[in-house]
């Protein structure tokens, strides 16, 4: 044994040393049966002491140095573990943020696009609005060119029959009710034949007439 052990070890070598007694030949030629068997003490020297005393100094310094160390190993691993789930938990945030902003995003883009299509739908309705206003401009336009044309057609058409006749006879067949009409019509063909007039007297009285009702609806 190493003396360390023998030092712990009285009772352990007391049963083996008791054993082998018991089994000893030489014991039992002697005629002695050996009840039991008890060591006193085991001691090592004063300067072993002194040294064994500073190895268990050392030792239990060293313990002490690994208990602290291991605590201090215990502590840095608990402040790694906090921080490592700090850390996740920051990324766990950050991959939350990210998948909000990548569905602001794709919302945004969404957005845009509905309203692009928006605007063309509004643009396409605009141009099929100001196409049917521009064939709603050339109907406008050609019904109203058929109408002058049918008008100028029927006016032609109701004029022909005077187009030949003397101005003079269009007037007559007027019928109109003023008798000044007629009076200036017979004063114009006196004029136009005034060569073959010698002498043509006209009374103050029918002039006079004349005159008052034209100031008369003058006013």
């Amino acid at each position: 044994m190493a003396l360390k052990e023998a030092l712990v070890s009285s009772d352990a070598i007391v049963a083996e040393a008791l054993a082998k007694f018991r089994e000893s030949e030489a014991v039992r030629n002697l005629g002695l049966d050996v009840l039991a068997l008890s060591l006193v003490a085991i001691k090592p020297t004063p300067e072993t002491s002194r040294a064994l005393e500073a190895e268990a100094r050392e030792a239990l310094q060293r313990r002490a140095d690994e208990a602290i160390y291991a605590r201090r190993n215990a502590a840095v691993e608990q402040e790694r573990l906090i921080k490592e789930s700090e850390l996740n938990t920051e990324i766990a945030v950050e991959e939350k943020k990210k998948q909000i902003d990548e569905k602001r995003m794709e919302a945004e883009v969404q957005k845009a696009e509905n309203d692009r299509k928006l605007r063309e739908m509004n643009i396409d309705a605009d141009i099929a609005i100001e196409k049917q206003r521009e064939l709603l401009i050339e109907q406008k336009t050609a019904n109203e060119r058929k109408e002058a044309e049918t008008r100028g057609f029927v006016l032609e058409t109701t004029l022909k029959p005077y187009k030949d006749i003397d101005w003079k006879t269009l007037t007559a067949l007027q019928n109109h009710p003023d008798p000044r009409i007629g009076i200036a019509l017979a004063f114009r063909e006196l004029a136009e034949n005034a060569d073959k007039i010698g002498n043509l007297n006209i009374s103050p009285e029918l002039l006079e007439t004349l005159l008052d009702k034209r100031s008369r609806d003058r006013e």
